[in-house]
C-alpha cells in the first residue's frame, strides 16, 4: 500500500504563520513503515516552540536508528528523559523576567501524538500510536470513525492538559498517563492527527452529522480551504460548535492502493 501525507495549519486569529506554537512532521521511513509525531507548544509555558523543535527533530532523526523510540512506555520514558536532560543542559540568556518566570516555574511543555504505519508492504497493513495529553488521532473508514487515541470527548478538553514537560520530577506523572491504541488499515481509509482545539470541534461536529465532518475533511484541497474552514468555524453563530481561537493543525493520511499520481504537501 501507498500513503498520502498532507499537513494543514493555521495560527490563532490576527497572529502570522510564524507564531504558530504546533509541530507536525513525519513520511515513509523504509521497511514498509511510516512515522508522524504531532505536537502542540502550550502558549503558557517557556519557549514552546523551541520545546516542539527538539522533540520533533529528535523523533524525526532517529527514524530507523537502533536509539529510535519505540511507541510503548517504557520506549518513550527513557526517551523523554533524554530530551530533558538535553533540554536542561543547553545554554541560555533570558532577559525577560515574565519569560524568567515562566522558565523558573513551569520551564516548557507540548501534548504529543506519535503514531506508526506498519507492513504497508504487506497484507495486513496496521497502525499503532501513543499520545500524552489532548492532541487526537481518528482512525475512519467510510466516513465512520472507527478508533482513536486518546479515547476521550469534547468535555474532557482542559486549559491544563498533561503533555510532555521539561521538568524531570514528571516523568512518571507523564509515563502513567500514555495512552495506546491501533488497528489494521485498508485501502481508503483515513488518519486525521488533530490539535487539541480542532480536535474538540471534530467531536462536537460528529455528535450531529459525522459524514459531513468527514467528507469535509478528507476533501480538504489546499491551505485555503481549511483556512476558510477555521475561519468559518470560529465565527460559527452557535457557541455550542465555534472552534476555540487556538492554534490547530490537521495532519491528515490517506492510505491508498498504489502510488498517487500527485502528492500534495502542505505547510
Amino acid at each position: 500500500m501507498e500513503i498520502q501525507a498532507v499537513t494543514f495549519s493555521e495560527p490563532k486569529d490576527g497572529y502570522a504563520p510564524g507564531d504558530w506554537q504546533d509541530g507536525a512532521y513525519g513520511g515513509v521511513v523504509g521497511d514498509g513503515r511510516a512515522r508522524f509525531i504531532v505536537l502542540d507548544g502550550a502558549s503558557t509555558a517557556y519557549d514552546p516552540v523551541h520545546w516542539v523543535d527538539l522533540l520533533a527533530s529528535s523523533f524525526a532523526s532517529a527514524e530507523g536508528l537502533p536509539s529510535a523510540p519505540r511507541l510503548d512506555p517504557a520506549s518513550m520514558r527513557t526517551w523523554f528523559g533524554q530530551l530533558q536532560h538535553q533540554w536542561a543542559n543547553e545554554p541560555r540568556s533570558i532577559r525577560d523576567p515574565v519569560e524568567q518566570k515562566k522558565f523558573n516555574e513551569a520551564g516548557s511543555m507540548a501534548t504529543l501524538l506519535a503514531f506508526e504505519l506498519l507492513g504497508l508492504d504487506g497484507p495486513e497493513p496496521f497502525w499503532q500510536g501513543i499520545a500524552l495529553g489532548d492532541t487526537v488521532l481518528f482512525h475512519v473508514r467510510d466516513l465512520h470513525k472507527l478508533a482513536m487515541v486518546p479515547n476521550m470527548g469534547p468535555g474532557d478538553f482542559s486549559r491544563r492538559p498533561v503533555g510532555v514537560f521539561t521538568d524531570k520530577n514528571r516523568l512518571d506523572e507523564m509515563t502513567a498517563k500514555l495512552r495506546q491504541n491501533g488497528g489494521q488499515l485498508l485501502p481508503g481509509d483515513f488518519l486525521f492527527a488533530a490539535t487539541d482545539a480542532i480536535a474538540k470541534w471534530i467531536l462536537l461536529a460528529i455528535a450531529r452529522d459525522e459524514k459531513k465532518v468527514w467528507h469535509t475533511l478528507a476533501n480538504l484541497a489546499d491551505p485555503a480551504d481549511f483556512r476558510k474552514l477555521v475561519a468559518d468555524q470560529r465565527r460559527e453563530q452557535d457557541p455550542g460548535m465555534q472552534l476555540e481561537d487556538d492554534d490547530v493543525t490537521l495532519l491528515r493520511v490517506r492510505i491508498l492502493a498504489r502510488q498517487p499520481s500527485l502528492l500534495l504537501v502542505c505547510r
